[in-house]
């Protein structure tokens, strides 16, 4: 849906993968760049629903789960879905496994195997017994790739909730950038801000309170950066007994980051943004460590209420709730 809500600013939404989707173009030439703007912005706007078609594990019939099906065996995919793959796979080896694909069978086994059905967060599943955190024993993700023919071998089934929405929003902003300077564009809490708002300033991001509060924790100022953040707000539910969420801990197959409830993250790729966020929120009491090692900008909202950031996220912060 397209609408010049503001004289001087066009947005557009949709809804996909999920989560409602938003575009707000500031134009640097005024209205009638925006009216040319449209077929841009569909086609940013398009890039979800792509993704989504392609990589969704909630579609028996999707690529991903067929590819799934027989992951032995070689699958020509669709481009999406096999540049979605190869990312997945860049970002296993740049984390050195701390993001690990291979948890599908995990988010099943704990009852997670509808989407829309944990929108609300109050979901209970039927009692099942639910495994206790363990270490395990395994090697590295070593997916094959025939970039000609857009052919994958998995070698095991994958989910890729962990990354697509990050690279639905670079893809997105990819289909955006050639012809437009100033563009927000929002996912569910995942963002990319290009350029400068309609008001000439950086773009302004709030930091939604993962306990439900009306007033953001805080308002990230934005330019040319993305802001993703991994929250357990919305996707817990009850199995076996006990509460439990989708941020799969891959050393023992069970949600981790116990200590923590959100973790906000600012850098220059959604994706590589999204997967920090994920990585950052499982390294649980050891998360100031982490991002200080890595050199992330993270902010991050303990299970106490209390709330934390590295020195690189400072730059970014411009108010936060006292």
């Amino acid at each position: 849906m397209l609408s010049n809500s503001l004289e001087s600013e066009i947005i557009a939404t949709t809804r996909a993968m999920a989560t409602e989707v938003t575009i707000k173009i500031a134009p640097t030439k005024g209205s009638h760049e925006l009216r040319e703007s449209d077929d841009a912005l569909r086609g940013a706007l398009e890039v979800f629903h792509a993704v989504e078609t392609a990589c969704t594990r909630f579609d028996p019939t999707s690529p991903l789960m067929r590819a799934n099906a027989a992951p032995a065996r070689w699958h020509k995919v669709p481009a999406v879905l096999y540049e979605a793959l190869r990312e997945a796979n860049i970002a296993h080896q740049r984390t050195e496994g701390r993001f690990d694909p291979r948890v599908l069978e995990d988010l099943v086994a704990l009852g997670y195997d509808r989407s829309l059905a944990f929108a609300s967060g109050n979901v209970v599943t039927a009692p099942r017994p639910v495994r206790r955190a363990s270490a395990r024993q395994r090697g590295p993700w070593r997916p094959r790739f025939r970039g000609g023919s857009h052919e994958v071998l998995l070698g095991e089934a994958v989910d890729l909730g962990g990354i697509g929405k990050g690279l639905a929003v670079r893809w997105s902003s990819q289909v955006l950038a050639p012809r437009h300077a100033n563009y927000m564009i929002e996912a569910g809490g995942d963002c990319y801000c290009a350029g400068v708002a309609r008001d000439g300033d950086n773009w302004r991001v709030g930091v939604e309170d993962p306990f439900g509060g009306d007033e953001p924790l805080a308002v990230l100022s934005l330019r040319d950066r993305a802001a993703t953040t991994s929250s357990v707000r919305l996707r817990h539910w009850r199995a076996g007994g006990e509460v439990v969420h989708h941020l799969i801990d891959p050393r023992t197959g069970r949600p981790g980051g116990k200590s923590l409830v959100a973790v906000t993250v600012v850098g220059k790729d959604p994706a590589a943004a999204e997967i920090d966020s994920k990585t950052l929120f499982l390294a649980d009491h050891q998360i100031a460590r982490a991002a200080r090692q890595q050199g992330i900008a993270a902010l991050w909202v303990h299970a106490n209420g209390a709330v934390d950031s590295s020195a690189n996220m400072n730059r970014y912060v411009m108010w936060q709730r006292s």
